[in-house]
């Protein structure tokens, strides 16, 4: 268990690195978040695959790195559009 937590990690920190790498603009996130956009944007990667290929959404699926790092890219325009990328300002 411990071997697949530290998997996830290492795939989606690179996930997230290589869409942030490969979607033009600036992102102030750091690591941890990094990880967490490519974790996320594994699982929508997943469910973007079963869509396409079985034509149904199961609850949990991964993908490889491609899909992982496609995932990554649409969750990261989609945090663009709704502006959930800006952290809150200090006073």
């Amino acid at each position: 268990m411990l071997t697949y937590i530290v998997v996830l990690i290492i795939i989606g920190l690179l996930a997230g690195a290589v869409a942030r790498l490969l979607v033009p603009g600036k992102d102030r996130m750091g690591v941890l978040g990094t990880i967490v956009l490519g974790i996320v944007g594994s699982f929508v990667g997943g469910f973007l695959w079963n869509l396409f290929e079985y034509g149904h959404l199961t609850p949990i699926h991964t993908v490889g790195i491609i899909g992982s790092i496609i995932g990554a890219i649409i969750v990261l325009l989609i945090m663009r559009m709704t502006g959930l990328d800006r952290r809150r300002r200090r006073i």
